[in-house]
């Protein structure tokens, strides 16, 4: 079930936001199993063309370095069109583990979700990918990075995933089994800032 969602008032400094992303048993092999809440305080998000990628996690530091979940939007556009519905969120479409074949999907879906937890789990392999779930955005950022009306550049939404590692997915395909997978369960919201480009030189 989706939980309330919950609007408060924040600034717009670059990676403030909102938020709670927890599981009340989170399973990665050889590192995790049990509670986990990642109390996240960093929120961001980058524009490209149609597609928005909006990163969650606790600390700014690097992926590679944090625990935190990556949303990859498709289709802007879908998702204002739909706000307040029940999305679909699952693999992107022609990603298999090794084995399964790739199935034509009339419907795809046109959210992605991964979580990572390679601060809580350094020596193992800590990603987790969305198998199947829900996410509903109430405001999602309209795509243009130039965006003034701060209504515009609000994205808001709350979530209910099963998360796993897909090469468990049985040879061949079919559901994975439930043993190896986690449910997470959270809410966020934050306000697009453009931040300043990385410089590639000294």
């Amino acid at each position: 079930m989706l939980i309330a969602s919950a609007t408060q008032a924040m600034g717009c400094s670059f990676g403030q936001g909102s938020g709670e992303v927890i599981s009340d048993r989170l399973r990665i092999d050889q590192c995790w199993d049990g509670p986990y809440d990642m109390k996240p305080d960093f929120f961001a998000g980058v524009p490209y063309r149609d597609s928005f990628h909006i990163r969650i996690q606790r600390g700014s530091d690097k992926s590679e370095m944090s625990d935190g979940i990556a949303i990859l939007v498709d289709d802007i556009g879908y998702v204002r069109e739909n706000l307040g519905l029940p999305l679909e969120v699952g693999l992107s479409p022609g990603v298999t583990p090794p084995g399964v074949p790739v199935v034509s999907n009339p419907d795809p879906a046109r959210v992605h979700f991964a979580s990572y937890f390679h601060n809580t789990c350094r020596d193992h392999v800590s990603t987790l990918h969305a198998i199947r779930g829900v996410i509903a955005f109430e405001h999602m950022f309209n795509g243009d990075p130039n965006e003034t009306n701060a209504a515009e550049r609000q994205t808001t939404a709350v979530f209910d995933v099963m998360v796993g590692d897909p090469r468990k997915q049985p040879p061949g395909g079919g559901p994975m089994d439930e043993k190896h997978l986690s449910r997470i369960t959270g809410w966020f919201q934050f306000f697009f800032e453009r931040g300043q480009p990385g410089q590639p030189f000294p």
